[in-house]
Parts: structure tokens; C-alpha cells; sequence
């Protein structure tokens, strides 16, 4: 085989190894994600969280998802979220409107996070009085193997101390 046909092979192959084993970048679906996980889970867990049913609250987190809001332990898993919630809930005052502002999903389509803003209203435990509390949270998302997307971690924080009624 000549030099100048043996260089044109390899050539060729290396082309072809070049070409053929480069992958397109998988689409992009973050919108699409975005607004499923909008219209499906943050729609059903702001609804769920304005409710007073523990259980429905606590269905929207992982095994292990964390909720950390201000003046209490962290609560750590669908049981201890569900136990603080019926805790929480026995409060005729208590009541949640959630605002999400901002919904995003990641480029893989595995994680996403909403944020926004909340206005709580719950009986001061000293005063016995209702008190409102306005604040701002993120929740991150995780997408479940059955394609459900469950809260993994959630944190909130009060825009100022709570106020009378």
C-alpha cells in the first residue's frame, strides 16, 4: 500500500472517529420542564400548603426533604414535615398564601426551584393574638424516577417580625 493511500485511511478514519462519535447536545427543555413543573407540582403544593391537610403537605417532599423556616428546628423527612404541619394546623388562625415568582428547571431537567413570597398568618403563642408575617422562600425540586417532582429542600425567611391583626 502506498504512503500516500495509507495517510488517506487514517485520515479518513480519524474523520469518521471525530464525526461519528460526537454527540449533539441533547435538546434543550427547560421551558417546557419549567412550565410542567409550574402547572403540575407548584400549582398542587401552594394549593396543598393554603389547605389544612399535614398529609397532602407532606406527600410533595422526598424521604429525606428538609424545610427550614424561621423561629423553628429544621424538620428533616416526610414524617417530621407531616407531624410539624398537624401541630400547625390545629391553629384556628393559622393560614398560608404562597406566591411563587419565579419558577426554573436545570439544563438535564433533573432539578428545579421556585421562589417567592408568602404571607403567613398563625396565633402568637404569648400574645394569644393572630399575627402576620410576610416573607420570601425557595424550594428546590428534584425530579423522581416516575417522572414526579417532589420538594428536596425548602427554606424561608420573614421580611420583618410578625404584626398583630
Amino acid at each position: 500500500m502506498s504512503m500516500k493511500r495509507h495517510s488517506s485511511i487514517f485520515f479518513a478514519l480519524g474523520f469518521l472517529t471525530l464525526t461519528g462519535c460526537s454527540q449533539s447536545p441533547a435538546p434543550d427543555t427547560r421551558e417546557a420542564d419549567a412550565h410542567a413543573l409550574r402547572e403540575g407540582e407548584v400549582a398542587a403544593f401552594v394549593k396543598d400548603w393554603g389547605g389544612k391537610d399535614a398529609d397532602r403537605i407532606a406527600a410533595h417532599y422526598t424521604d429525606n426533604g428538609n424545610v427550614m423556616i424561621p423561629n423553628s428546628p429544621m424538620m428533616t423527612g416526610k414524617d417530621a414535615i407531616g407531624k410539624a404541619m398537624k401541630d400547625a394546623l390545629a391553629d384556628p388562625n393559622w393560614s398560608l398564601a404562597l406566591q411563587p415568582v419565579e419558577v426554573e428547571v436545570s439544563r438535564g431537567g433533573d432539578l428545579g426551584y421556585t421562589r417567592g413570597t408568602y404571607v403567613l398568618t398563625a396565633t402568637d403563642p404569648s400574645s394569644k393574638k393572630a399575627v402576620t408575617e410576610k416573607g420570601r422562600f425557595v424550594t428546590i425540586f428534584r425530579k423522581e424516577a416516575d417522572g414526579s417532582w417532589k420538594a428536596v429542600q425548602e427554606i424561608s425567611n420573614a421580611e420583618a417580625p410578625a404584626t398583630s391583626k
